[in-house]
């Protein structure tokens, strides 16, 4: 639905990149011939390993989309072979890994990604490991000159997601002091079954800038059935800005993307016609969006322009069972999208 007057975000020109606090994971991806009956077994075709949870993807993948800004984490790994399998990943791009901390105390964290072959479809299995030790102290926020400060996952990172007596959790209380120090603050959410999904997430409502999540994560956060139709959606959207979002709740799901502004308008993105064939799993697909569009609002693009590039990075990642191996420069996951086309059903009509 394109708009005229189209939004964006006003930034501060004395800060400059973006720093991601919260999961880092290694995937361990295996390709499975089928998804098997309890008690009954699936043949494993490939495996491999990869970048897994929100700050490592959205990091990673911003760095392989050629952003040119400064990428830097916070996080919790442990001291074992996967512990520096992903320092040596930051360092190969460029990522400032002087606040992911390494302990002995617990296992990095990593999930077991099983995707079927003929579908693309995955279940994960995961070990919460170093993960679950994150807390509010190691997220010293007072030095850096970062222009965006991304949280991910919320509802996976047990100390952060403590709810407090005072109905505050350390996340939203990080969150709030990313406000106050002028960055503009981005969440992402986790698909899980806690029963305390929305007491969890609420609190850091009123400091996001930016709230990233699938159809599924907002009918939960909203205590409804999950839709898909575009009118739908933006409604629940609508209900989470009344919440407290500063900016946009942005909501992704295969079919395409919304993003619902504080400026009562409604951007839309249909997601990239990828043939069937060109799909090796769906893994980090989030995530690539979500890279893709906090790109653009680095850089000051407009809303619509910041979906498109999001959806286009997202059909990029899917040509790789992992999370990034097929994350390509911004342009060139723009001709991509471009030439493989975009669906024409998704619209509020």
């Amino acid at each position: 639905m394109p708009m005229t007057n189209q939004a964006h975000v006003h930034l501060r020109k004395d800060r400059c990149g973006l720093l991601a606090g919260g999961n880092w994971i290694v995937d361990h991806v295996k390709l499975i011939d089928g998804w098997p009956a309890q008690d009954t077994l699936a043949n494993i075709t490939s495996q491999s390993d990869g970048n897994g949870g929100g700050s490592y993807n959205v990091t990673k993948n911003l760095a392989k989309l050629g952003c040119g800004f400064p990428l830097a984490g916070i996080g919790l790994i442990g001291r074992d072979a996967d512990g520096e399998k992903i320092m040596r990943d930051c360092d190969a791009h460029g990522i400032d890994r002087s606040a992911i901390v390494q302990t002995s105390d617990a296992p990095t964290s990593y999930t077991d990604v099983m995707t079927v072959a003929s579908t693309g479809r995955r279940t994960f299995f995961h070990q919460h490991g170093a993960n679950a030790l994150l807390d509010a102290v190691h997220f010293d926020l007072s030095k850096t000159r970062a222009r965006i400060f991304y949280l991910g996952y919320l509802c996976l990172l047990q100390k952060l997601d403590a709810v407090g007596g005072d109905q505050h959790t350390p996340a939203s209380r990080i969150l709030e002091q990313a406000s106050g120090l002028g960055l503009v603050t981005a969440a992402d959410l986790v698909s899980i079954g806690t029963g305390d999904f929305a007491a969890i997430i609420n609190p850091s409502l009123p400091h996001l800038d930016f709230l990233f999540l699938n159809e599924y994560e907002l009918a939960r956060l909203v205590g409804e059935n999950a839709v898909k139709s575009p009118a739908g959606l933006e409604m629940q959207a609508k209900k989470v800005l009344e919440c407290g979002v500063r900016q946009a709740v942005v909501v992704h799901l295969p079919e395409g993307a919304l993003c619902v502004s504080r400026q009562n308008q409604t951007f839309m993105q249909a997601s990239v016609r990828v043939p069937s064939e060109m799909i090796a799993g769906t893994a980090g697909a989030g995530d690539a969006f979500a890279a893709g569009f906090l790109f653009g609002v680095h850089e000051g693009w407009d809303f619509q322009r910041c979906l498109e590039l999001g959806g286009c990075a997202a059909a990029a990642s899917l040509r790789n069972a992992t999370c990034s191996a097929t994350i390509e420069p911004w342009q060139k996951c723009l001709t991509l999208g471009r030439q493989l086309g975009f669906h024409q059903n998704f619209s509020m009509k």
